[in-house]
């Protein structure tokens, strides 16, 4: 166990103040997941954007008593903490945790590599849990705050440990190797081409050995060159110190040599020899990442010395890895998170942020399994579950499973939580009732032999088979993105008007809010007023305020955009009336644009009306670029921010006090970086989409509309399709009538030829005309085409960009023109 001054000592730092040493358990590195304040220690990381040190005192009042810090703090204002000052907290962090590791002689698998890591991991887990208690890797924690929050899980029950590791340049891989310090490597495979932030695919490879100086085996494929090449220079440098290599190959001689791969009724049978013995695995999948995959993990076991009748039993029940948590619309009007494919302490520690993060609802219920070897005794892992639970505020527990239904006791002491037992997914499946559930979260969460899904499909609101699917950890990394482009103290507004350009309202504004953007954006009040009952307590301006919004404006505490004197006197007005003072308002500058806005000879009435009493305070001036993404239209943007900042530096001087400025959009932020000033407005930009290809290439793909085919049809020569018989075929064809149209929102502008959409990787265009709930496309071309195939409307493999080009239009228009009838499916990676 550990207490502040042991961890001092491990740290070499300096403890500025103690005040006794309780124990400490837990790692926190963000604030807003604090569980456990009696037992965190919190570490304060700094990065270009954020100083964690700024969010001491609020987890001090809530109980945490235990920091790591790299600035000074007035100790006066904490006298029940103990502080530990060093020179880097990051470094501070690797280095406790390097330090935990070393106190374990246990089997660890590191696994590296540019794709299949989280993959092979929980493959492992799957194959190996019957014969140790495994430690691992939440998710994908692979990164330089990820890994040690997934090594400092070590505790002496573990017998067996996998953690996956990744690295974004040069460097970093040190870091991870002293913490995870692997006996066992597996290198998954590299990509083609170098990552942004290595020189070429070779340095790329070296850095990733890095991980494995220390270990006494490393798995890897021959079959990619680079890899080979590098991973023997890497294995004669270190000499006899270095790994032992175990290879596998498809091509050519290795210690696991594959003989034959066959494919078949979603099965492949994949043949091999090892030490001169033929032997062969089933698995249930045909995609060649799968096959590649499961040939790391037979390696492994391989190597582990298990029996090949115990392989091939198990590796024929390997299960889909879901790689997201997904939020829904549920029945009556409820939100359902499906989690239900593993279950341990770490991933519903996570799944538990994510319900957190979601404010809809009031009510946050879990439905929630046995979970299966943990090491620990029931009684103690329930305990635990039952203060977890409680410390997120849940409650309603639908509890399933032998196990938590002999522990209720520990549940049904907790204040607040209405709990239900049962013993079997069956049994609560019988009893199921929809009217148990009205406006909640949902947390669908088991162990994947408990089959949970069943439970999810009676919980989610039945769907047209046509879903926009919104990426909510794209959003997040577009948005620290844009961010880390930001100077240290502009702010940032996100625009999530028009059903935040197509994806969802509460949703998305749930995920900024979390993420602590400084401002939403709506168009009208009615969708503030949306964001408010679901939640959303963050600062909202109303950029289209109508006088009939008024009142709704006052009551939920909305900030309108004032861009006229008939406005500003109308909504004063309502103010004065109401009672209220120093409301915030937002005031818009017209400096080119020529749509809404003062213009510069309105300033001294607008002074004079803002100055006269005390019911309004601006809170922003601001005003939009007309061509911000043009280099052509430059000159106009610059005379534009020129007027901006005289306009709104005479009108802040008559205000006599500072107010928020903002001019800049998303083009504007990487263009016209002289132009950030108080905040900036994020808008396109966010959900995946920039002028500038270079910030384009930059950004993770946030949207993907896809449908499935409902009927294949054969066509002779002369045979017609569609309303109006506009296309005809003039060969025998194959078409695919697919459940989308121009009331989900795809443009009837893109019948006969002009669109298209991906399926099985290829492209097939639209024939004939698109009617209002179906289309028809041409899949001559593509063999084993089969009815309900997937079909990408757009995604990152057929960019929106590309069918807006094709409709002669614009992203947002396709964007926002995705009807409500699609339903939104919100996944988190």
């Amino acid at each position: 166990m550990y207490n502040a001054a042991s961890i001092n000592k491990i740290l070499k730092g300096e403890l500025l103040q103690e005040t006794g040493f309780s124990d400490i358990e837990h790692l926190l590195l963000d604030s807003r997941k604090l569980i456990f304040p009696e037992t965190s220690l919190f570490i304060a990381l700094v990065s270009s954007r954020r100083n964690a040190h700024q969010y001491i005192e609020e987890l001090y009042r809530k109980g945490v008593s235990n920091f790591v810090v790299s600035e000074q703090v007035p100790l006066e204002k904490y006298p029940k903490a103990n502080f530990i000052f060093v020179k880097d907290t990051m470094h501070a962090l690797h280095a406790l945790v390097a330090s935990h590791r070393q106190q374990f002689q246990i089997p660890v698998v590191g696994i590296t590599g540019s794709n299949g890591k989280t993959i092979v991991k929980e493959w492992l887990y799957q194959l190996l849990e019957k014969d140790y208690n495994i430690v691992r890797s939440p998710k994908s924690y692979n990164s330089q705050i990820g890994v040690p929050l997934s090594v400092w899980q070590m505790q002496p029950e573990h017998n067996l440990a996998i953690f996956e590791a990744g690295i974004s340049q040069p460097g970093e891989m040190l870091n991870l190797e002293k913490i995870i310090r692997p006996t066992i490597g597996i290198f998954t495979n590299i990509g083609e081409a170098h990552s942004e932030g290595f020189l070429n695919i070779r340095q790329k490879i070296n850095e990733k050995l890095v991980l494995f100086t220390k270990s006494d085996i490393l798995i890897y494929s021959k079959d990619y060159l680079a890899l080979n090449e590098c991973v023997l220079s890497f294995h004669n440098q270190l000499g006899e110190e270095g790994p032992e290599l175990f290879a596998w190959s498809r091509k050519t001689d290795a210690d696991l040599r594959i003989i034959s791969v066959d494919k078949n009724d979603n099965h492949t049978r994949i043949d091999a020899l090892y030490k001169q013995e033929p032997l062969h695995i089933r698995i249930p999948f045909t995609d060649e990442g799968s096959i590649e995959n499961a040939i790391h993990c037979w390696a492994l076991m391989l190597y582990l010395g298990k029996e090949q009748e115990v392989i091939q039993q198990r590796m024929d029940l390997l299960s889909n890895i879901a790689m997201r948590l997904e939020l829904k619309q549920g029945i009556n009007n409820s939100s359902v998170i499906n989690d239900s494919y593993n279950l341990d302490l770490g991933s519903l520690t996570i799944a538990l942020d994510f319900l957190q993060q979601q404010q809809q609802h009031q009510v946050r219920t879990v439905i929630l399994s046995d979970i299966l070897q943990s090491g620990k005794s029931d009684a103690t892992l329930y305990e635990e579950v039952a203060d977890l639970l409680q410390k997120k505020n849940i409650n309603k527990l639908i509890a399933i499973g032998k196990n938590i239904s002999r522990e209720k006791k520990s549940f049904q002491q907790v204040e607040g939580l209405k709990s239900q037992f049962f013993n079997t997914t069956d049994e609560y499946i019988q009893q199921f009732n929809a009217d148990d559930f009205h406006y909640e979260t949902i947390l669908v969460k088991g162990a994947r032999v408990f089959e949970f899904e069943r439970i999810g499909k009676l919980l989610e609101q039945k769907a047209h088979q046509t879903i926009l699917e919104i990426n909510l950890t794209a959003i997040s990394q577009n948005v620290k993105l844009y961010q880390s482009m930001l100077k240290p103290n502009t702010k940032l507004m996100a625009m999530v008007k028009a059903f935040s350009y197509g994806s969802g309202s509460f949703e998305i504004a749930n995920l900024l809010q979390f993420h602590g953007v400084d401002y939403l954006a709506v168009a009208y009040a009615d969708e503030g007023v949306e964001l408010r009952r679901a939640g959303i307590t963050m600062p909202i301006m109303v950029m289209n305020p109508e006088p009939a919004s008024f009142d709704a404006i006052l009551h939920w505490h909305l900030e309108p955009e004032i861009y006229s004197m008939g406005v500003l006197m109308q909504f004063l007005e309502e103010v004065v009336a109401a009672g209220k003072t120093e409301f915030p308002i937002h005031i818009k500058l017209d400096t080119g644009m020529h749509r809404l806005g003062f213009v510069k000879k309105d300033l001294p009435e607008l002074a004079q009306v803002l100055t006269s009493g005390a019911s309004l305070k601006v809170q922003s001036i601001f005003s939009h670029l007309a061509a911000s993404e043009d280099p052509a239209k430059d000159a106009l943007t610059q005379q534009q921010g020129r007027l901006f900042y005289d306009m709104s530096h005479e009108l802040q001087k008559a205000l006599g006090y500072a107010v928020i400025r903002h001019i800049d959009n998303s083009a504007g932020i990487t263009r016209h970086p002289d132009l950030q000033l108080d905040m900036v407005r994020l808008g396109i930009g966010m959900y995946g989409i920039d002028s500038s290809k270079d910030m384009q290439s930059q950004l993770k793909n946030v949207s993907t509309l896809k449908t499935t085919i409902a009927q294949l049809k054969q066509l002779e020569p002369g045979d017609t399709v569609g309303y109006g018989a506009t296309w005809a075929a003039t060969v025998p064809s194959v078409t695919a009538t697919v459940r989308i149209g121009y009331a989900d929102g795809y443009p009837r502008r893109l019948s006969n030829g002009k669109g298209k959409m991906l399926i099985r990787g290829k492209l097939a265009p639209v024939v004939g005309v698109v009617a209002m709930d179906m289309l028809m496309l041409d899949v001559t071309h593509i063999p084993d085409v089969a009815e309900g195939d997937e079909v990408i409307v757009f995604g990152a493999d057929l960019p929106v960009e590309q069918l807006a080009a094709w409709a002669e239009t614009i992203p947002y228009e396709i964007l926002t023109g995705i009807s409500q009838r699609v339903k939104r499916v919100y996944y988190q990676e």
